[in-house]
């Protein structure tokens, strides 16, 4: 019997699922939260994509302190029984050409204002998290635990591997989304992938299939993402 996950992969896991959250940033004193379309970095750091007209951004500014909230409770009959995440942490402009791709990858929609001068891409450097998993189920987690070392391991590997599987292997990504996560429709592509997951989205839906290993490289992707797609290919039969 596998063991539970920790709240800090919980954590992140909901952090990785999501594309979207409640931004809170400090104004004249006051907390100010707005939505924001979220991605993730390879390493799991938050990224935001904001405007400097937007007053959040100008909030960042002047108190670079912010918190989010990753809400997993979507669905549910009784939402506070469902996982909740807010992070803690720093907002840093950052130039980063691989981010900025990973940004548009998860949010095709950004791709009609992403180049406009005024807008620039923020990762979050997380300090800690506070869990809420559910009645009782309350953790703080501190941003070493949170973001462990290795998270990033394929990143060098990222584009090469979503260009190969959705040109050459669109049917694996389809039935990934179909028969492992669930989700119904066609046209389901893959946006991203980390050591521990691969992101999809169809229109304005994303979905989330984590590994049930960590995978460090190439050769492991190769054959778990071959191994996903006999299993998916068996649940259909």
């Amino acid at each position: 019997m596998a063991a539970a996950p920790s709240p800090a992969t919980i954590a992140r896991r909901l952090l990785r699922s999501l594309d979207r959250a409640s931004l809170a940033t400090a104004l004249e004193g006051w907390p100010y939260a707005s939505l924001v379309l979220v991605a993730t970095a390879p390493d799991g750091a938050p990224l935001l994509l904001l405007s400097t007209l937007a007053r959040h951004t100008q909030n960042i500014a002047a108190e670079p302190r912010v918190s989010l909230l990753f809400d997993g409770t979507a669905g549910l009959a009784d939402p506070l029984t469902g996982a909740r995440v807010t992070v803690l942490g720093r907002a840093e402009k950052v130039e980063d050409a691989a981010l900025f791709a990973r940004f548009r990858a998860r949010h095709p929609a950004a791709e009609t204002y992403a180049g406009f001068a005024d807008f620039g891409l923020y990762r979050i450097a997380v300090a800690r998290a506070h869990l809420v998993a559910g009645f009782g189920q309350i953790h703080w987690i501190e941003g070493a635990a949170l973001l462990p070392p290795g998270l990033d391991a394929l990143a060098g590997f990222e584009a090469d591997i979503l260009r190969h599987m959705n040109d050459d292997h669109a049917e694996a990504v389809q039935l990934y989304a179909e028969r492992i996560c669930g989700r119904a429709g066609r046209g389901w592509r893959m946006t991203g992938i980390d050591a521990e997951g691969l992101d999809l989205r169809r229109g304005g839906e994303v979905a989330r299939l984590d590994f049930t290993e960590r995978l460090a490289d190439a050769g492991a992707v190769r054959s778990t993402l071959a191994r996903l797609a006999r299993e998916a290919r068996q649940r259909q039969g």
